[in-house]
């Protein structure tokens, strides 16, 4: 269950960053390049999980213009005394209590409303309890969110690298990566999914850090969740 639905959450940091990159520099040649290149950063979570995975919904398959139109939009039905404040966190009782039609007059899709309601409804019966995740491992948080309509194992892993800042996740099925991978090892051939598996082997316990540098090396601009 969210907190102050008006507040906005706190930000925070992956402190295991620099070890993570001094362990990767000493480790590959292609890590000791990339991240000096890239220069100091570190992943930063910002918002409660419910919203987050919330809007992570509302994204799928449609503009960033158009997912900014219709969270806003929401963010003013369940949560009006928000305002401006950036980041605010919505209850999920909130989004349960909430009629398939209205949803529908908000913007969203038929399936986006069954999705959205499901993971709301996961949060308020306790199915999905932030408080528990601490004790799960990777692959025990990312079952517990496919369950979740709407939620495949990408979406999970997003999650679990950029707001629950897990530092060994390693999205293999990601193209960025793919790519990434086969340009900077394989001369930009294809790589099996083996073949990807088998470099982030080198890369624990920090793959996520890995891939994050990976990511960058094709677009400058860092990756948000």
């Amino acid at each position: 269950m969210a907190t102050s639905a008006a507040a906005a959450a706190p930000t925070l940091v992956a402190h295991f960053w620099d070890d993570a990159c001094k362990h990767l520099v000493k480790r590959d040649r292609v890590m000791k390049k990339l991240i000096p290149r890239f220069g100091d950063c570190q992943l930063e979570s910002r918002g409660d999980a419910f919203t987050t995975l919330a809007r992570s919904i509302v994204g799928q398959q449609i503009s960033v213009k158009a997912a900014d139109a219709i969270w806003r939009r929401l963010v003013a039905r369940t949560t009006p005394e928000a305002g401006d404040v950036p980041f605010p966190s919505i209850d999920p009782a909130s989004v349960v209590g909430l009629p398939a039609p209205a949803l529908r007059e908000i913007g969203f899709s038929e399936r986006k409303a069954s999705y959205v309601r499901d993971l709301a409804s996961h949060f308020v019966e306790g199915r999905l309890d932030p408080s528990q995740w601490g004790a799960l491992d990777d692959e025990a948080l990312i079952e517990a969110l496919c369950d979740v309509k709407g939620i495949g194992r990408w979406t999970a892993e997003m999650f679990l690298m950029f707001h629950e800042l897990r530092p060994d996740v390693f999205p293999v099925d990601d193209l960025g990566l793919q790519k990434a991978i086969a340009l900077h090892f394989h001369r930009g051939r294809r790589v099996t999914l083996t073949t990807i598996r088998r470099h982030g082997k080198r890369w624990r316990p920090w793959r996520s850090v890995a891939t994050w540098y990976l990511w960058r090396s094709l677009d400058p601009i860092p990756v948000e969740y």
